[in-house]
C-alpha cells in the first residue's frame, strides 16, 4: 500500500471517529436533556407552570416528538460548539472573527430550542417572563441569522472574486 493510500485511510478513520464522537455526545446529551426537561424526573427546578394546559390525544404524541427533536438538536448543537470550529474554519475561509461568530451562531441555532421551549413550559402565561424569554431567545436567533447571512455573503463574494 502506498503512502498516499495509507494517508487517505488514516484520514477516513479520523473522520469516522469524529462522527462517532459527535453522535455519542449528541445522544448522551439528548438523553440528559429529556431527563432534565420540565416534565423529566430531573427537571423539578423548572417544573411546568400550573397554568400550563395538559395535552390530550395526538397532542401528547406530537409534543413528545417535539421534545425528542429539541433534545437531539441540543446535543448536536453542543457537539458542534465543541468540535465544529476547526471544520468551519477549514471549509469556510472567512476572517477568524466572522468564522467564530458563524460557528457560535450555528451552535446557538441548534441548541437553544431545548431551553427555550422548557422555559415556556415553566413560565406559563406570565407575560413578564414571556417577554424575557421571547427577547432573550428570539432576538438572539435573529442576530445569529444575520451573522450567518453576512457570513454566507462574504464567502460568496470571496468565491466570485477568486473566479475572476
Amino acid at each position: 500500500m502506498s503512502t498516499l493510500e495509507n494517508k487517505a485511510l488514516s484520514q477516513e478513520g479520523r473522520q469516522t471517529k469524529s462522527w462517532v464522537k459527535v453522535l455519542a455526545l449528541t445522544v448522551v446529551l439528548a438523553i440528559l436533556a429529556l431527563l432534565a426537561g420540565p416534565n423529566g424526573p430531573l427537571g423539578g427546578f423548572w417544573a411546568p407552570s400550573p397554568e400550563e394546559p395538559q395535552p390530550v390525544g395526538i397532542q401528547l404524541a406530537l409534543f413528545i416528538l417535539l421534545k425528542i427533536a429539541e433534545a437531539l438538536t441540543f446535543g448536536l448543537g453542543i457537539s458542534f460548539l465543541i468540535w465544529g470550529y476547526p471544520v468551519a474554519r477549514a471549509v469556510f475561509p472567512a476572517s477568524k472573527n466572522l468564522t467564530r461568530a458563524a460557528h457560535l451562531s450555528i451552535a446557538w441555532l441548534l441548541f437553544s430550542w431545548w431551553p427555550h421551549d422548557s422555559l415556556h413550559i415553566h413560565n406559563g402565561m406570565d407575560l413578564n417572563g414571556l417577554l424575557a424569554i421571547e427577547y432573550g431567545f428570539h432576538v438572539s436567533l435573529m442576530i445569529a441569522g444575520m451573522i450567518l447571512a453576512y457570513f454566507f455573503l462574504t464567502l460568496l463574494r470571496q468565491k466570485t472574486i477568486a473566479a475572476r
